[in-house]
């Protein structure tokens, strides 16, 4: 019995979904790398205002504007921030994970269909390997 063939719409629809998902696993990646970035430049500053005394001076950028301050009003506002900035980054690591298993579930329910229900027209990126379903003894694509 022949199954019915993937029409070329479908194709264009399970490429973008696809290429959606891809998109915005990079996006969240982006900003979790600015993110981790900004904790490590505030580590930074709290280890290296951590020894000086408290009276000292030091400056901070606020909004663009360089204000002069003292290391004991500019340590707990940096905590604040780094205790804020890992909070943030957790969320955005939970929210990769969740897009992550929803691409993995999408691509589950797509590698289900066997190679004989695809045309044969399918661009080669589709494939970049090939395994064997023991269901359907016949192969089934992964993505990559």
């Amino acid at each position: 019995m022949a199954q019915p063939q993937i029409t070329v719409k479908k194709q264009q629809e399970l490429q973008q979904q696809y290429t959606n998902y891809k998109n915005n696993l990079q996006q969240l990646a982006q900003k979790i790398g600015d993110i981790e970035q900004d904790t490590e430049e505030h580590k930074l500053v709290l280890e290296t205002l951590t020894p000086l005394p408290p009276d000292r001076k030091c400056f901070r950028m606020v909004n663009g504007v360089l204000v002069e301050k003292t290391v004991k009003d500019v340590t707990p506002a940096l905590q604040i921030n780094s205790e804020g900035l890992k909070k943030v980054l957790e969320e955005l690591v939970k929210q990769y994970k969740r897009q992550q298993d929803d691409m993995e579930k999408w691509k589950v329910g797509f590698l289900s269909l066997s190679i004989a229900t695809l045309p044969m027209s399918i661009p080669y990126s589709y494939s970049s390997r090939t395994s064997y379903d023991a269901a359907t003894l016949g192969p089934i694509i992964w993505t990559c």
